[in-house]
């Protein structure tokens, strides 16, 4: 196989996978508190065609890797009716905390499958042909689930950890916070493109999330280890 088509299949799908169940599990935790809105529009499925942006899913994410730069995407956002839910405050916190929690949860599984995939090889051997693919679409999706949750949590919209922030702030805070909403895209893009392509001192993600992510991936790959015999 070509490295080049390899390497986009080994990160492609375990991207689609970690993007989908991420926001699958807003649309749950959203009914589960009473909204129902995901399941009336037949958004809960597991099928990922209902959920893929082609744009936001596959070719963002394979440009940013190519570039060496952070890799982030986003499927089609579930939609949550924050005026349908039973406490709407309260409940778009935890609404918002669903998709990282989700994504550590998975991260959590892909660890427990790759260590069971390596058990057979010892030190000296490294898997290849279909089980090396599936290793490295396991490893990815370990990398890629818990970077999703991490980056998912800063507390700027339209990110996930801005539901948690404006739920924790004062009333009066909140409402002033909730205006940023509209402007959320672009700054983000500016923030997390613009400015670190412009100085390396601006790499918020690089500074911040990145250290945070490369410690949680060494615990992750730790209980990996300890499943695979100490490998």
């Amino acid at each position: 196989m070509n490295d080049t088509l390899y390497q986009a299949a080994a990160l492609i799908i375990p991207m689609i996978f970690a993007i989908v169940f991420h926001e699958i599990a807003h649309g749950w935790t959203a009914r589960a508190l009473g909204d129902p809105t995901a399941a009336e529009l037949k958004r809960l499925s597991l099928n990922p065609l209902r959920h893929v942006d082609p744009v936001g899913t596959i070719l963002i994410p394979g440009a940013l890797k190519l570039m060496g730069m952070p890799v982030f995407g986003w499927a089609k956002p579930v939609p949550v009716n924050a005026r349908r839910l039973r406490n709407p405050r309260r409940d778009m916190m935890f609404v918002g905390a669903a998709g990282p929690a989700m994504n550590l949860v998975m991260a959590l599984i892909g660890a427990v499958l790759l260590g069971l995939l390596l058990r057979p090889y010892g030190d000296l051997q490294e898997p290849t042909g279909m089980v090396g693919f599936v290793a490295a679409n396991l490893l990815n999706f370990l990398l890629i689930n818990v970077f999703l949750a991490l980056f998912n949590l800063i507390p700027l919209p339209p990110f996930d950890g801005s539901h948690i922030v404006e739920g924790l702030l004062p009333d009066g805070a909140a409402r002033t916070y909730s205006q940023l909403r509209p402007l959320g895209f672009p700054m983000i893009m500016i923030l997390l493109v613009v400015l670190p392509s412009l100085s390396p001192n601006f790499d918020l993600v690089g500074r911040y999330v990145f250290p945070l992510v490369q410690w949680l991936t060494e615990h992750y790959l730790a209980i990996a280890s300890a499943v695979a015999g100490g490998k």
